[in-house]
């Protein structure tokens, strides 16, 4: 056993995990950041080319005004101000840990940036902070003192063998979201962990029903890049177009398709100049067809809609104030592990949004839960779990998978279906919660009841919001109703309680 102290102890090591590092580091605290993976490489963001909410000043009232209207009543206009500055002053601080490109005029150029060199420059500025990182350490629970109080937690260490203890005055949780081991490109290490620790000590979740977000990729492909196939032309499989267009209900037209046979696309309307930029933007877009050798902007290829869950999707732990404090005191949540309804409301955040999102959360967390430490006396006394349930095997896996993955289950919802598949996910945490502990992959046993419950966390929600709203849409209540102007709140493992709260502008959401 490997024992550690620290004020602030961060787990994850992505987008949202690298900002908190650097933030708590410059209050002065003591940090130590725990990864699954490996810093830098791990999460969703290192595998992509990354936009942020990158608005000028003047520009931001009317940036902000878009988004709520895309928001269905459940985002918040502070929030969204607050992202977007925060966004502002801190990309221009990484000119000596990430190349920023200029344009024709000189302009340095921040809003887009590469995903490997970005979390790359990130690691590099998170040890210069003075900060410990300890790769390939997934932490497996939150730590307890004698009165309940969260005061660290306990991992395990995958190459060294046996397992780490790590004793802080804060923790936050940059676990990134849940897409359940789909073919999403670089989301194999989001499993929904962060969710599971947290609602293990009671926090609170919110937004779990908006969690239906599906991704174009080419069939066989993780390569979730999605901006190319906005020029694409879609066939079916007797070479007939199918007419799917760009624009609010390309998913939707897409998936209908999809379940009818195979469906086509050719990418021979992407603008030339487009296309000369994608190997600096996107460089890993064109891998999948090169390695077949297929031209895509002259051949037909399959495509496929990988699920996102809440990636993409909007859900997650539920902040209490401005340092995005969880309903558990003394720890924080950051990026995808939090709600992002202050700034998404009913509609995912996509790439820029969430990307802002991930990057202010993490400092704002990092921030307080480095405060918050200073005021805190280190505990030294026994410390204790939460008594989650600890079994899993691949074959659960699979059955949870078959049922938050395919479309007409989840992306295509109704109460009846939904109902099916509540049944079949208690079942399955039933199992689990009797079985016995995977000791020869604790990390893989934990993944899997994270995943149940998140799943289970999802459709409770969307069985209890009986009506249409943002990307949740069921076909048996099609319209949005006004007694639903609600956050949903959810609590609980093994007994899940919710209920709705109304909404209050300018509060933690």
């Amino acid at each position: 056993m490997t024992e550690l102290n620290s004020d602030v102890l961060i787990i994850g090591g992505g987008l949202a995990g690298t900002w908190a590092a650097i933030a708590a580091a410059r209050e002065g605290a003591r940090v130590i950041l725990v990864d699954k993976g490996y810093c830098g490489t791990s999460g969703v963001t290192a595998t992509a080319g990354p936009g942020h909410w990158w608005v000028p000043p003047d520009a931001r009232e009317a940036a902000i005004d878009k988004r709520l209207g895309t928001a269905y009543g459940l985002a918040d206009a502070r929030w969204m101000a607050r992202a977007i500055d925060t966004t502002w002053t801190s990309l221009p601080g990484l000119s000596g840990y990430y190349d920023f490109p200029q344009d024709a005029h000189g302009v340095t150029q921040y809003r887009g940036l590469r995903g490997p060199e970005y979390l790359r420059g990130l690691r590099r500025r998170v040890l210069d902070s003075g900060v410990t990182i300890l790769d390939h350490h997934p932490a497996l629970e939150l730590l307890r003192d004698d009165h309940g109080a969260v005061v660290g937690a306990r991992g395990w260490r995958r190459q060294a063998g046996g397992d780490w203890l790590i004793r802080a005055g804060a923790v936050v949780l940059a676990t990134g979201g849940c897409a359940f081991l789909s073919r999403l490109l670089g989301n194999h290490t989001n499993t929904g962990d962060g969710y599971l620790m947290a609602a293990e000590a009671g926090a609170e979740l919110s937004g779990m029903e908006f969690s239906n977000y599906y991704c174009i990729a080419a069939a066989g492909s993780s390569m979730t890049r999605s901006m190319v196939y906005s020029f694409g032309e879609y066939f079916d499989a007797a070479d007939r177009p199918l007419g799917i267009a760009t624009g609010p209900g390309f998913t939707e037209d897409l998936a209908r398709a999809l379940l009818n046979g195979p469906v086509y696309c050719r990418l021979n309307r992407v603008p030339p100049d487009i296309r000369a930029q994608l190997p600096s933007i996107q460089p890993n877009l064109m891998l999948p067809f090169d390695r077949r050798g297929v031209d895509p902007y002259r051949q037909r290829f399959a495509v496929t809609l990988h699920p996102e869950g809440t990636i993409r999707g909007v859900g997650g732990l539920r902040l209490v104030d401005d340092d995005c404090q969880t309903t558990v005191p003394g720890v924080f949540a950051a990026g995808d592990a939090a709600s992002r309804e202050p700034i998404a409301g009913a509609t995912s955040g996509g790439g820029a949004q969430n990307s802002a999102w991930a990057l202010s959360t993490g400092q704002w967390a990092g921030r307080g839960a480095a405060r918050l430490a200073r005021q805190k006396a280190l505990y030294h006394g026994a410390l204790r779990g939460f008594d989650g349930a600890a079994g899993g095997s691949a074959e659960l896996i699979q059955r949870i998978q078959a049922e938050v993955h395919p479309l007409d289950k989840n992306l295509f919802r109704s109460g009846a279906q939904l109902a099916r598949s509540l049944r079949e996910l208690d079942n399955i945490w039933d199992q689990i919660s009797d079985g016995p502990p995977c000791a020869d992959n604790p990390l893989r046993a934990r993944e899997t009841v994270a995943m149940a419950a998140t799943a289970r966390w999802c459709y409770t929600a969307a069985a209890l919001r009986k009506e249409s709203r943002g990307m949740h849409q069921r076909s048996d209540t099609p319209r949005q109703h006004s007694q639903f102007d609600a956050h949903l709140r959810l609590a609980g493992v093994g007994q899940v309680q919710a209920r709705f709260d109304p909404i209050h502008q300018g509060q933690p959401q």
